[in-house]
């Protein structure tokens, strides 16, 4: 099913609320306190981003703009309940608020990246990715500077489970078997073309149970 964006959908989603899912990335935590601000309306290049999103045939829901003290925002952001691949769709898991641009990064990678990487590599097509989430109003460790986390803008995923009931994690298939080291070293690679930073096990011990995908126009891969 397709959620596209429509007024009379924004406004129904509007009374929604955005929570924050805690992830391990070895970023500090660090949630200023204060109440959420709602924000204007959503502008006309946010409602593309949604409407091109839709045109993936991704399941999700547009998410209230809002304000958080400290700096913290998630402007621009939808919920995302499913992808889909050449073949049909495929569930992703653990999803608070992705900005918009993420999400559409994220649904092509997805697709080209990771499903048909598992069919060409693994022999059978994607069934569910797996994330640690998206949104956390957080600082980088040992920082003051907030995290891309804080803005929606980054999303840590954990593992991938395939059609024929395999589970493949970061954590226990990055040095496995050599398809699996294959496969996990090709989404990654894939990631890169696609997002401005990716981290993943051989960048630090943070990182060594997730790939960490965060928009961008660099392209810092380790």
């Amino acid at each position: 099913m397709r959620i596209a964006a429509f007024p009379a959908l924004l406004a129904a989603v509007a009374l929604a609320g955005c929570g924050a899912v805690p992830e391990r990335t070895g970023e500090a935590s660090s949630r200023p306190s204060g109440s959420a601000q709602a924000l204007p309306e959503p502008s006309r290049e946010a409602r593309q981003c949604l409407a091109d999103l839709g045109s993936t045939r991704a399941q999700f829901a547009p998410l209230p703009d809002k304000l958080q003290a400290g700096g913290c925002s998630t402007r621009n952001t939808v919920r995302l309940s499913a992808l889909y691949g050449d073949t049909g769709p495929f569930d992703v898991t653990n999803l608070t608020a992705v900005a918009c641009p993420v999400a559409k990064d994220f649904a092509a990678w997805a697709r080209f990246g990771v499903d048909r990487a598992a069919r060409q590599i693994l022999g059978a097509g994607l069934e569910r990715i797996e994330t640690m989430g998206s949104y956390s109003c957080r600082n980088v460790a040992g920082t003051n500077r907030l995290s891309a986390h804080s803005q929606a803008q980054a999303v840590d995923v954990s593992g991938f489970v395939l059609t024929d009931g395999r589970r493949i994690t970061v954590q226990s298939g990055w040095n496995a078997s050599p398809e699996e080291r294959r496969f996990l070293r090709t989404v990654h690679s894939s990631a890169c073309k696609r997002f401005g930073t990716v981290l993943g096990p051989d960048y630090n011990a943070a990182h060594r149970d997730h790939l960490h995908l965060e928009f961008g126009r660099g392209s810092f891969c380790r």
